[in-house]
């Protein structure tokens, strides 16, 4: 299985497709990141773009293709 290739610098507004909805929501903007004391990222913030809903994910688990593709699909 091959992952996303994901630059942590580049992930804030970025756009990601949830394979499977998300609360009938499939497309999604990271519109926080965030880091921890040694400045890795640790979590990101994505946005649903119709609903606006906000929800925390990991930002590793964006590299599983089963769940999440880069860009709006």
């Amino acid at each position: 299985m091959r992952s996303n290739q994901i630059n942590p610098r580049k992930l804030i507004h970025s756009k990601w497709t949830a394979t499977k909805p998300l609360g009938k929501a499939k497309h999604f903007i990271v519109t926080e990141v965030e880091f921890d004391q040694d400045g890795l990222v640790t979590n990101c913030l994505v946005e649903a773009v119709l609903s606006k809903r906000s929800i925390s994910v990991q930002w590793r688990e964006l590299k599983n293709r089963e769940h999440w593709l880069q860009g709006w699909k």
